[in-house]
């Protein structure tokens, strides 16, 4: 293992003359939009209480919990879109790794409650006609309005839960991942009319009806422009293309993008966009890059390292390729920052957003870099040059794989970081070391609202 370790410069008082001084961030938003959600949930169930007068008998129980969770159930759908409608209000004042979280969590809760309504349904039903519960499927499928459409909305969304799940994520690119998703816009569309035209609660309440539309029309209109007209058009106004390519270290190229206007997107160093690149094989897919440098008025840049098929096709884009940017995303920003020290702790391709912060963030900055071999740790000389001009103090840590752990224990950030406790720190990196990271971080001391992480993986 090799350690390079570079001496404070100056007083450590700001950055590089672009310093971004921190607003204390809403840490009241995560809390108030958790609040929301759950009060809609329990204005759902207050739905289903108005609209029941009395539960009698083992059928009545079992269709009343059936009602209940198909009522949950079309709820989390709803919320399920808005989170990954990228409402940016939300996106930079929550934080898109953590939305993120929530969808995947609503997501297990939502299909669970779709199969338990259907199977409460019909068990309740097959009850009450005294039919068996083969019979009482095929009559609820064949014979009650919309349900052939609910029928396949529970299919597409069974199978995108299926292909959700942490086992088959990590056999599938994300390109691929991602598109299957959709399916579930179409699962949303095709089930929504069943819960009209087959809800006791929506059948003879204008009311609810109404409120219900009202729901998902927002949510949809949410979707249609920031996923949609928003991305067209900030494509047509801002022309972006790429300037030139830079490969930094082995499987890592840096490109540099300009366009017009590009200081109206209001990028902040830390953020990220989804960058779609108009090129053969590369076109119909928008994958997230974090900024490796501060954004400037004509210039943008990011910096990859080949993971992928569709990271590795970068190092081949042609200068003058048109770029479609959809961000940008994020709240790993300096908002997140209250204490005057930093740390910032990277691994591998996680130095892009931290090195953007290391040449803004004011006060006195540590930045850790971890990599598995020497060449492998890029955009070096730029660290060097920004821990010089704002005399910060950077680390490089480099080491063959069975050290990687080694440098990632409290005792040892503790050595490389003196008084850790009382710094704030910005955390990326692969997720096994920044989870080895964020533990070490907790034993040496350092409070958990005072680590700042966001993971890029699906």
């Amino acid at each position: 293992m090799t350690t390079a370790t570079h001496a404070r410069h100056g007083t450590g008082g700001g950055g590089t003359g672009r310093a971004v001084r921190p607003r204390r961030a809403g840490d009241a938003v995560p809390a108030l939009a958790q609040a929301v959600i759950w009060a809609g949930a329990a204005g759902v169930l207050a739905l289903w209480w108005s609209d029941t007068e009395s539960v009698v008998g083992a059928a009545g129980w079992l269709t009343g919990a059936g009602r209940i969770t198909g009522l949950l159930a079309g709820y989390g759908c709803a919320v399920l879109l808005l989170l990954m409608a990228r409402t940016p209000a939300l996106d930079h004042s929550i934080g898109t790794d953590r939305m993120a979280r929530w969808h995947a969590a609503g997501g297990r809760y939502t299909v669970s409650l779709v199969l338990a309504h259907v199977l409460l349904i019909v068990w309740g039903y097959s009850l009450v006609s005294r039919s068996g519960v083969v019979d009482q499927t095929r009559t609820l499928v064949l014979d009650y309005p919309e349900m052939l459409k609910a029928t396949a909305a529970f299919l597409l969304l069974t199978g995108t839960a299926l292909v959700s799940a942490r086992a088959a994520r990590r056999r599938m690119r994300y390109e691929t991942w991602h598109y299957l998703h959709f399916a579930t816009y179409l699962a949303v569309f095709l089930a929504f009319g069943h819960q009209l035209a087959n809800g006791a609660e929506f059948i003879g309440s204008r009311p609810a009806r109404a409120a219900w539309y009202a729901l998902y029309l927002t949510v949809a209109a949410l979707l249609v422009w920031y996923r949609f007209l928003v991305p067209v058009r900030r494509a047509l106004r801002h022309r972006i293309r790429v300037a030139g390519l830079r490969h930094e270290s082995p499987g890592v190229v840096s490109v540099h993008l300009t366009g017009e206007r590009l200081d109206e997107l209001g990028a902040r160093p830390g953020q990220f966009f989804r960058w779609r690149f108009l090129a053969p094989g590369l076109w119909w897919t928008a994958n997230p890059y974090s900024l490796s440098a501060p954004p400037l008025a004509g210039h943008l840049r990011i910096t990859v390292k080949a993971a992928g098929g569709h990271s590795a096709a970068l190092a081949r884009l042609r200068p003058g390729t048109r770029v479609w940017a959809e961000g940008p995303y994020g709240a790993f920003t300096a908002d997140r920052s209250r204490a005057p020290k930093t740390l910032l702790l990277a691994g591998g391709a996680g130095i892009t957003p931290l090195r953007a912060l290391f040449e803004t963030l004011p006060g006195e900055v540590t930045l850790v870099y971890r990599a598995r071999r020497p060449e492998d740790l890029a955009l070096r000389g730029e660290l060097d040059a920004i821990a010089a001009a704002r005399g910060g103090v950077v680390h490089y840590i480099a080491g063959e794989p069975g050290g990687y752990s080694s440098p990632l224990t409290a005792r040892a950030l503790a050595r490389l970081v003196p008084d850790l406790a009382a710094h704030e720190v910005y955390l990326c990196g692969p997720p096994g070391m920044a989870e080895a990271a964020k533990r070490a971080l907790r034993v040496a001391g350092v409070r958990r609202r005072r680590i700042h992480h966001e993971s890029f993986t699906f």
